[in-house]
């Protein structure tokens, strides 16, 4: 039997192996057309009718009567607000749209009337992108302006109807022509107060919250004044002047220092957004406040007691106002919050601790700060050896520094050259020389750990001026540089200062 040859052929070979490369190929190309279009159809959307059912579409009124048997055809979609529509359209027979056949369509049901209300009322308190579009302070801020509205809306009630009685209680022995001509007279003397407080314009830029705060403390004497009326009627003229003047400055200070912590709210560019809502607000809580307080006054209760309690929740209300406002610039009150922290604990406080920190009842018209900026010259040197023996240590410097012992207080003089850097500079430099002589005067010294960053090395140990001033000079020139980096990480702005230095200069 002859040997069978298991040896294919060549052609046979080639053959078998050509077919297989075919069949794999085919495979491989139905395996990713399956592919393709499973994933196709698994990321398509369901397709959605878009007209609903003719009893359907009636019952939620998402399309008129004429349009519910239609050929509606989708043009776009929209969203307001977080609802969204789909505006249709009709097409004739040739398969053009007719005019005048867009309609919306709802994609959810009508909002209940509670969300409406809601919304409407949102759209007149917050500024439009509440949160994002304002600051977190803002808050905390509007919630005491209204409850401080609310409070000076309710004594409005009072004082008014304290005047009207006041000012009728000499009705029978005089005309009404007269008890309008003091009532004109009452009101022009508020007018004048306001037109000459107006000078002070710049303080209300430099020592905002303690200015505001102010303002409220002349709301609440005016408003006193007014309630005085009624034990002293014969008096209406004087106590009635006296009282719309005081309310007029505290109006003058309410306006002029409205836009700038408004703008301290606003992210963007959207002030008048944030100031018109923020009025708003106000406007509420005074209406609020003045109708509670008509039902109150019906009852007749005490005056005085009335008074006081709603004049110790406006205060309270204003107090707290004021202090929930984070400003960024570093005016006094703030600057030696600053500088007092960075000297004692070598490091800079952030922007809500430092303005939490500020002082707002140092009042601007007093004259009690140790520090004094850019004082006269016969104020800081009653002795010429003294101007002598300091000049030389600032020699590069366009300020100088001295202390004044008959007046226990540092005096920090400009030169003419200096600008806003040099002043930073000098109230620096003022400070540190104001903590080297109070420490130098009291019984115990600052301790070890309250000074780093090589202070402790520089505090000197003699109680002589001049080697203090030559001491703090040393001192100023290694950390003033980091004082102001440390501050610009808080977010402080340096280049806007609101120091409100004198105005007199060396030269």
């Amino acid at each position: 039997m002859a040997p069978i040859n298991l040896k294919p052929s060549r052609n046979s070979t080639t053959q078998t192996l050509t077919t297989a490369a075919a069949s794999s190929q085919d495979a491989r190309l139905l395996v990713r057309e399956t592919l393709r279009i499973s994933a196709n159809l698994a990321s398509s959307p369901p397709i959605a009718p878009l007209v609903s059912p003719p009893e359907e579409a009636r019952q939620l009124g998402l399309v008129e009567e004429e349009f519910v048997n239609s050929s509606l055809k989708l043009i776009c979609c929209e969203e307001i607000d977080g609802r969204r529509w789909k505006y249709v359209a009709d097409k004739d027979s040739a398969g053009r749209f007719q005019r005048n056949s867009i309609r919306a369509i709802a994609l959810q049901s009508p909002q209940a009337p509670m969300q409406d209300l809601t919304s409407f009322v949102r759209s007149y308190v917050v500024p439009e992108g509440f949160p994002d579009s304002v600051t977190p302070a803002y808050v905390p801020y509007m919630t005491w302006r209204a409850l401080k509205h609310f409070f000076g809306g309710a004594m409005g009630v009072f004082t008014t109807q304290t005047l009207l009685s006041s000012v009728g209680v000499s009705k029978n022995r005089s005309t009404s022509a007269a008890v309008a001509i003091n009532w004109i007279l009452k009101d022009g003397a508020g007018r004048v107060g306001k037109m000459l407080f107006a000078r002070q314009g710049k303080k209300f830029d430099n020592d905002l919250k303690q200015m505001r705060f102010s303002g409220d403390l002349l709301m609440e004497l005016g408003a006193g004044i007014e309630l005085a009326t009624s034990a002293f009627p014969h008096l209406f003229l004087p106590l009635a002047c006296a009282a719309n003047v005081a309310k007029n400055v505290a109006a003058v200070t309410s306006t002029s220092t409205r836009t700038p912590i408004y703008k301290a709210f606003a992210k963007g560019e959207n002030i008048g957004d944030v100031t018109a809502k923020g009025e708003c607000v106000g406007n509420i809580a005074d209406l609020l406040g003045t109708g509670l307080s008509i039902m109150i006054s019906k009852k007749n209760p005490s005056l005085v007691t009335t008074f006081a309690l709603l004049s110790c929740g406006y205060l309270l209300s204003s107090y707290q106002e004021v202090k929930s406002v984070v400003l960024h610039t570093l005016n006094r009150a703030r600057f030696s919050v600053a500088v007092d922290s960075f000297l004692k604990t070598g490091r800079v406080p952030s922007l809500q601790e430092g303005n939490i920190k500020e002082n707002i009842f140092t009042f601007p018209w007093l004259k009690d700060n140790p520090v004094v900026l850019g004082p006269r010259f016969k104020d800081a040197f009653q002795d010429p050896a003294a101007y002598v023996a300091v000049e030389p240590l600032f020699e590069k410097e366009r300020y100088m520094v001295t202390y004044n012992p008959s007046k226990s207080k540092v005096y920090a003089l400009l030169k003419d050259q200096a600008k806003s850097d040099d002043i930073l500079k000098a109230a620096f430099h003022a400070h540190m020389l104001l903590l080297f002589i109070q420490s130098s005067n009291a019984s115990h010294p600052l301790s070890q750990k309250q000074w780093e960053y090589g202070h402790s090395n520089l505090f000197p140990e003699t109680t002589d001026i001049e080697a203090q001033i030559a001491e703090s000079c040393k001192m100023v020139a290694t950390l003033y540089g980091i004082f102001k980096s440390k501050a610009a990480e808080q977010g402080w702005r340096m280049s806007e200062s609101l120091l409100n230095p004198g105005r007199a200069r060396l030269y």
